[in-house]
This record gives structure tokens, sequence and C-alpha cells, in this order.
């Protein structure tokens, strides 16, 4: 594991000389993870957030949750402040460039900005449900997931398709990795088998990141991911004691003109 120092100095650009001097900057000390076989570069950010106290209020008194009919997410979901993605994004979009070389003719679009906590008791999932999943084959599009509450709660989990052996999806290995995971796909079918939360013979866990508040994850969403769900701490759609997290997609794309 890699530990990196970043300052993130929070003072305003019009802000006087005297009031610059008070501002203290935010120290950041990301750690990089180089995941699996592939060594995929993984962000963890401890203690990102100065005070979690107003995202979780606002979780907590004013986020509307509903359930997320248009994903296969096994929860409900409530939409993110903005001013708090803002927050998130100007502490780390530097950060992401430059670990991931992303070229700089590519600008930062947000695709989804949500509260999120898992509700679906593992009785009632679909069997693509049942399985560790990737969000996109895109190769520019990323993740960042704040855990909120305190825990515990189960951890995030990266995974290894071992017939094919893929960490990741990309547009060119889909067709090879959806044909190999039809036949266990029709067998969850017959015999729905829960929240995926081991290996087993198709599919194989090789890292974990524990769910701790405060910790941003930051990680490409074409790796192979899912909640090592608890059902005594996890299946809850309560902000005050579920699996509550933030989830900010972002996507880096060309400038329109």
């Amino acid at each position: 594991m890699q530990t990196l120092e970043r300052n993130t100095n929070t003072a305003k650009p019009q802000a006087t000389k005297q009031q610059a001097t008070k501002q203290q900057p935010v120290k950041l000390t990301p750690q990089l993870v180089y995941l699996g076989n592939e060594k995929t570069p993984l962000i963890i950010i401890d203690d990102v957030a100065a005070d979690l106290l107003p995202i979780r209020q606002c979780a907590y008194t004013q986020a509307h949750f509903s359930a997320d009919n248009g994903s296969f997410y096994p929860g409900v979901r409530a939409p993110l402040p903005q001013a708090y993605v803002t927050d998130v994004l100007n502490l780390v979009y530097q950060l992401i460039y430059d670990v991931y070389q992303i070229p700089s003719s590519l600008s930062i679009k947000l695709q989804a900005l949500y509260f999120s906590l898992i509700s679906t008791p593992a009785c009632e999932l679909k069997p693509l449900q049942c399985l560790p999943h990737f969000d996109t084959p895109s190769p520019h599009y990323f993740a960042l997931l704040h855990y909120l509450n305190d825990g515990p709660h189960g951890n995030t989990a990266f995974f290894r398709h071992i017939p094919t052996g893929f960490e990741r999806i990309n547009e060119e290995r889909m067709p090879d990795y959806f044909k190999s995971a039809q036949p266990f796909v029709d067998d969850i079918t017959r015999h729905p088998s829960g929240y995926c939360v081991e290996s087993d013979s198709h599919y194989e866990i090789y890292h974990q990141v524990e769910y701790r508040p405060n910790r941003l994850v930051i990680y490409p969403g074409n790796l192979l991911h899912s909640t090592l769900v608890n059902p005594q701490t996890d299946i809850d759609a309560n902000p005050r004691t579920g699996r509550l997290t933030s989830n900010i997609f972002i996507e880096f794309k060309p400038s329109v003109r």
C-alpha cells in the first residue's frame, strides 16, 4: 500500500492576506492500493470530511429515499446535496487525474449522485443482484464511495471472474464475460443464492475495503465488485442505522464546444 500526502488550500481566492493566514489547509493522506493481478489503482482517504454531522443530518432529516427502479441496486436512494458533491470533487479531482492518468483533454461529467441504503431481503433478490457487478465498461468512469454511518457494516469486495480471469470488464471483454457468466446466471435463476458474500466456483474475492465512517473510496466503475452484505446490520432502510453511503459517479469525457 502506497501513501501520498496532498494539501488542499480551502482559502477563497478573494480572501485577504490576514484571512488567508488564519485558514488551515486540509491535509489529505490518500492510500493507493494496486488491486489484483491487473494492479488497478484504488484510492482510500480516511477522515475525508472535517465534520460528518452536516451530511449525516441531511440524510437523516432532509433526504427522501425511494426505490431505484432504474438500476439493479437492492435498496433505496435519495439525491445528494450539490454543495457536498462539489466539496468532495474539489478535494479529489486532481488526484483522480494524476493516479489514473486521465488525459487533460477530458473533463468531469457528473453521472449519478445518491445517498444509498441496502433494504432488499436476500430472498427477494433478482438473479443479477446475486452476482458481483460492474457499473460500466467505460475506462474513465469512476465511483466515489463515502461511508457515512458508524459500523459495523459490510465491506466492499472486489472479485475476479474465475473462468476468464477478468477483474475489470471493458468493451472488448464484455462478449467473453457474458458468454462465460450466463450458465452461472441460469443456475442462480433456478436456485437463488442470496447476496454474494464469499468466493465460489465462479467468482473469487481478492480484496476487501473495510466499511469505516468518513472513509472515501475511489475506484474505476468497470471493476467487478459487491457489498459483502451482513443481513443483521446492512439490510436496513433507516438512514440513522443502516449501511448509509454517499455514491458519486463521474465520467471523464471530451468537452463539448
